[in-house]
């Protein structure tokens, strides 16, 4: 039988179901909307599901104890009770028991007559689910059978489907499949989604994978099901309910399957009624009514039904459009064409960002997928480490990736507490497709052992690794250990600044214990003299900049660089010295003996936003006098420098770790630099004062600013800049995604009007600038735009009139180059970017005009901006 025709007869069996369903499709009313935590983890190596609390923890306050949900895909055998041979053949059916008293009518209902039973399982839970805080609802009682689909269910269905019951073993196993699929529908029609008393219901049904969930938040089912021991390849987390559904009881809760896949999304989309209609066509009846739901139905139907490749799925859920669809190549154009033409109502149309865990049982590997819509309206952030065990991410935040990276590192030398890459996507890019894959597949034939590899790819299948493989951080790990090399450069004549210099030649020519000998001359050196400036000073430059490292990779020597920093914020605690002071969510706040002293503020102790976070304890501490914070060990604390006010140009803010969402955000005259990336939502509304960020920054950065000076050492993800107004002036110099300076309304730059630079250029694994593909790679440049300018590094002319939307080339003139001159020259002061190397192309310093573009308003923008000022004046 052809694939195709055994796609229509699978369809057409389930004509039955249309009788058992809810009919017509019901329309509940949409809950607030909100940004869901989730995170996926994807490894070579099995890793228990203890890694995850930390994450989930810090991302509480996406939650809202109404919905968390963790799905694990590639199990370890005996962890569940049985062998190799029954995990990797068996489906394993997980049933969320409301009332036990039902568990042998399900049984006697639909599991004994449909499958042969090999193994039950109950779940393990705590005995008093009030001993977990702030679980309100209890938890089902959950039991896993490992199951076979009967022989004889399987030649009934093809007999009654049209279907040779002698068909290869590869039809038979997706007969195997829609049995099982039709037997979970008819399960929870008949025990959760009837207008009776809900029961039971089936949490998921795949091979070597589970899904668990509850009212409350993804953390709580870990421990509240004792999963902190229990490995798998790949997990995905989630917490809050979704926004539309059964909000009210876990049922409703995320992750949905499909058969082999569990979804969970942060998002809403608004044509969950189209897609319903869709799916209906093919005989597929949504039962717990939440865009969730149907979107892991679509993915089902698309994958197993249809048999597409996932880059066929990944465009129908996400379609290439507009001038990213132009620049694929045209056999791609013409089948991605095909696609839309027959699945455009089944893509989602809303914000939303999808993490799948999938298991791929032809081909014996496990899944982490990660799509992002097309208009990137939702945050998301992918990571990558590679090494002796490999383990990739994709969450809302970078903060939730590095808390796991920690967790990890603090257990297992085959980890440390930096990812090599982050990065985010585009969604429905001609580069990449927006869309990540994490492929965990077999080592020597021997997968279930945990031997196995990662590989990350893009949605067309292409590699995303490291540029070349260094050495990661191994403890054991010898060096040369040259110390006359090291003393070399210690003299306390020396600035942190000059030190840095003096020292960072060496590097390539150290190994590791080179690099912790002399990081642990600093710090004897500083605790001796209680000179702490220069060594803080030096090791900030070391986390911030971009050198040649040798055969040492970046993100293992940042690791030791923060230990460094973490033993330096010891000694400063045992012992204050006139420079410094400490304090922590534990202990009392000092006051500044004098004007410059800087205090430390242990952020790890408080809460990442409200009453005891970490944003109000600043305010408390400038109140008191203080005007320079250094705050260590932050993780997801959210809103950093809100809420200073007015008339603080003498405010200084250094944060390292992991910072969170809307830090700067209404600033008005503070200074805060931030050593790493950045996440979403900095300095909106930002009024006066600066930012300076040491690496990228995410989702909506600058939203509504009105002035300021911003410095990016990296990229902006999407829409930066939007509705800004005034003057604020800022440099990225790696790129933006999407909808840079969206409705932009900063007057005139020669006089209180604001521009944006962007140089296009990002580094090598040697700390070398190199030049991006493209200095911008979206569309919608300017949209909608009534001032300011922008201007690009282009020498190549590669920005075309096609990405800009109310935007146009204007000549580079005469005066625009002393206009941005002394912000190129104050962005080699912070992170060493030579202006004279922005003006180098190939190897020939060019003049000005000739390697940047200026971008303006267009003419009729401009003139329906002054127009509709005057009509308001008047």
């Amino acid at each position: 039988m052809e694939k195709r025709e055994f796609a229509a007869c699978l369809i057409a069996s389930r004509k039955a179901l249309k009788s058992e369903s809810l009919s017509p499709v019901v329309l509940r009313k949409g809950e607030a909307e909100g940004g869901c935590g989730v995170i996926g983890i994807a490894c070579s190596e099995q890793i228990p599901a203890r890694h995850m609390l930390q994450s989930l923890r810090q991302m509480r306050n996406r939650g809202n104890n109404k919905g968390g949900g963790i799905a694990a895909v590639g199990l370890v055998p005996e962890q569940l009770g049985v062998s190799r041979e029954v995990l990797e053949r068996d489906y394993l059916l997980t049933i969320a028991y409301l009332d036990l008293s039902a568990r042998h009518e399900v049984e006697s209902a639909h599991i004994t007559p449909t499958f042969d039973v090999d193994h039950v399982r109950h779940v393990p839970q705590v005995g008093d689910y009030h001993s977990i805080p702030g679980l309100e609802i209890q938890p089902p009682d959950v039991y896993q059978y490992f199951v076979r689909v009967k022989r004889e269910c399987v030649e009934e269905y093809a007999k009654n489907n049209g279907m040779d019951h002698n068909s290869s073993a590869h039809f038979l196993l997706r007969i195997e499949d829609e049995l099982v699929y039709q037997n979970t529908y008819r399960l929870n029609r008949a025990f959760y989604a009837s207008t009776g008393e809900r029961k039971a219901f089936v949490l998921s049904h795949g091979k070597n994978m589970f899904v668990l969930k509850m009212v409350g938040y993804g953390d709580d089912v870990v421990r509240y099901y004792q999963l902190e021991d229990l490995r798998a390849h790949v997990w995905i987390g989630h917490h809050r309910y979704p926004t539309k559904g059964k909000v009210w009881h876990p049922g409703g809760a995320h992750p949905f399957v499909g058969l082999h896949e569990a979804l969970v999304h942060n998002g809403d989309f608004a044509n969950y009624a189209s897609i319903c209609e869709y799916l209906a066509q093919r005989n597929i009846y949504p039962l717990f009514l939440t865009d969730t739901e149907v979107s892991v139905l679509v993915f089902d139907l698309l994958y197993r039904v249809y048999g597409y490749p996932l880059e066929y799925v990944i465009e129908s859920l996400a379609p290439t459009t507009e001038r990213d669809f132009a620049l694929l190549p045209k056999e791609k154009q013409h089948i991605y064409q095909i696609l839309q033409n027959v699945h455009i109502h089944s893509s989602p149309d809303g914000p939303w960002f999808f993490l799948i865990a999938q298991s791929v049982q032809s081909e014996r590997s496990f899944r982490l997928i990660g799509i992002t819509d097309t208009s990137m309206l939702r945050p998301q952030v992918f990571a990558l480490q590679e090494g002796p065990a490999s383990i990739g991410f994709a969450a809302s935040e970078k903060q939730a990736i590095d808390a796991a990276l920690e967790s990890l590192a603090a257990e297992d030398s085959r980890f440390w507490g930096r990812a090599d890459r982050y990065w985010n996507a585009r969604g429905g890019s001609h580069t990449d497709g927006g869309a990540f894959v994490f492929t965990v597949g077999p080592k020597e034939d021997n997968l279930l052992d945990g031997k196995a590899t990662l590989v990350c790819t893009d949605k067309f299948g292409k590699r995303i690794t490291l540029n070349g493989m260094k050495h990661p951080h191994i403890r054991s790990e010898g060096g040369t250990r040259n110390h006359s090399k090291l003393r070399s450069g210690l003299s306390p004549r020396l600035s942190g600044r000059e030190l840095f210099n003096h020292i960072v030649g060496h590097f390539p020519e150290w190994g590791y214990e080179d690099i912790l000998a002399f990081l642990s001359e600093i710090e004897a050196s500083a605790r001796r003299d209680a000179d702490y400036r220069r060594a803080l000073e030096l090791l900030t430059l070391l986390i911030d900049r971009r050198f040649p490292t040798g055969e040492m990779r970046r993100s293992s020597l940042l690791v030791l660089f923060d230990q460094c920093l973490s033993s330096l914020v010891e000694s400063i605690k045992r012992s204050p010295s006139d420079g410094y002071a400490y304090t922590s969510a534990e202990t009392e706040r000092p006051s500044p003996s004098h004007k410059n002293q800087s205090i430390i503020i242990d952020a790890r102790g408080f809460a990442p936003e409200g009453e005891r976070s970490l944003a109000l304890d600043v305010v408390r501490l400038y109140k008191q006098g203080w005007r320079k914070f250094l705050l260590a060990h932050t993780r997801g604390h959210r809103f950093i420098a809100n809420g200073l006010g007015p008339g603080t140009n003498d405010v200084r803010i250094d944060v390292y770790g992991s910072s969170g969402d809307y830090l700067a955000s209404g600033i008005d005259g503070a200074h805060v630099f931030v050593h790493g990336s950045g996440q979403d939502q900095l300095a909106q509304i930002m009024k006066h004062g600066s930012l300076v960020v040491h690496g990228d920054v995410g989702q909506t950065f600058m939203y509504g600013a009105k002035g300021g000076k911003v410095f990016v050492l990296g990229n902006a993800a999407g829409r930066p800049l939007i509705n800004a107004v005034g003057k604020p002036r800022v440099v990225i110099n790696g790129t933006c995604l999407d909808y840079l300076a969206e409705s932009f309304m900063a007057g005139d730059p020669f006089s209180d009007g604001g521009f944006v630079i962007i140089n296009g250029i990002t580094f090598d694994d040697d700390g070398q600038i190199t030049e991006l593909e493209t200095p911008y790679p979206g569309g919608n440049l300017f949209s909608l735009a009534s001032g300011g300018a922008i201007y690009v590094r282009d020498p190549s002319r590669r920005v075309s009139q096609e990405q800009l939307n109310g935007g146009e080339f204007v000549d580079f003139e005469g005066r625009d180059w002393p206009l941005i001159r002394p912000y190129l020259e104050e962005n080699e002061h912070l992170f060493g970017i030579p202006v004279s190397r922005l003006l180098t192309v190939g190897d020939k310093i060019l003049s000005a005009e000739r390697v940047y573009r200026k971008i303006r308003p267009s003419t009729l923008h401009v003139l329906q901006a002054e127009e509709a000022w005057v009509k308001m004046r008047v």
